[in-house]
């Protein structure tokens, strides 16, 4: 998927870039599988801001993606290739032969009219969903379980794919796109192939107004506001305070390490994503 320029006849096409779409046969959603998303402003039940920076945005409906592919043995049509306003990556519809339609994530290749298939007896090709056991090694692989049955939770943006290095005591050995090396428990199901428009990441914004059109809302400097209201605030002209950059509720912001020191998931983790093993304990 190419990305579409412009003449800089205005200063919001000196830089904007768009995604073509050409790869989109079908403009309208299934209305059994979509729902409407509420907006909340970043709000939570009692009217207090809990997530700051959201705010207006177009309206958008919820695809229904079927994460899971349970439907094991039973041959699919892809029906068309659709847009997902709330994801960077493609919808490919399916079509099953008892009439069932659902959404999966549309990997780079597919194309209207293939076959595919989820379950043990899939043939390892682009778009199928077998288990981690029985993809052949050195493939790429995208749509992946964390915990058998629960459904896909790894590795589905625009661009991504992981790659299954080895299989050793019922686990497999992945490269995700992060560069850490984990293991999965070889009976989690994944999909073939690299998750579609892998051009996402040449998409620029190039003015304020696209973002606002997302329901990405403003946000204040801290320093530009007064001490009751952040740590950074306040002061004779332009000053940081002096002290670490914090949110306004005084947690740091930059250089803190968010990840707990001690998930139970620490063992399945061989190298982390900066290339340093990870420490068993």
């Amino acid at each position: 998927m190419p990305v579409k320029t412009f003449r800089p006849l205005t200063p919001s096409t000196r830089y904007i870039t768009i995604a073509s779409f050409d790869e989109i046969t079908k403009t309208k959603p299934e209305k059994r599988l979509v729902q409407t998303r509420k907006k909340t402003g970043g709000r939570n039940c009692y009217g207090r801001v809990t997530s700051r920076g959201i705010g207006g945005g177009h309206k958008q409906k919820i695809r229904l993606v079927d994460f899971k592919r349970d439907k094991r043995g039973i041959e699919a049509k892809v029906v068309a290739i659709e847009y997902d306003p709330r994801r960077t990556a493609r919808l490919a519809l399916l079509e099953y032969k008892d009439g069932d339609k659902r959404y999966i994530l549309a990997p780079m290749g597919l194309r209207v009219g293939a076959r595919l298939m989820s379950g043990s007896t899939a043939p390892p090709e682009i778009g199928n969903a077998l288990p981690l056991k029985l993809i052949p090694v050195g493939l790429a692989i995208h749509n992946i379980e964390l915990q058998q049955g629960r459904g896909a939770q790894m590795v589905r943006s625009a661009g991504g794919a992981a790659t299954l290095m080895a299989r050793d005591a019922g686990y497999a050995i992945l490269r995700l796109p992060s560069g850490e090396i984990r293991k999965v428990q070889e009976m989690c199901y994944a999909t073939i192939g690299q998750v579609g428009n892998a051009e996402h990441e040449n998409v620029v914004m190039g003015k304020a107004g696209r973002n606002r059109h997302r329901g990405i809302h403003p946000l204040s400097r801290g320093v530009a506001k007064n001490p009751v209201d952040h740590p950074m605030g306040g002061g004779a002209g332009k000053t940081s305070g002096g002290g670490h950059p914090v949110t306004p509720w005084g947690v740091i912001t930059k250089g803190f390490k968010t990840r707990k020191k001690c998930k139970p998931s620490d063992r399945l983790i061989v190298t982390r994503r900066d290339g340093r093993p990870m420490k068993q304990k």
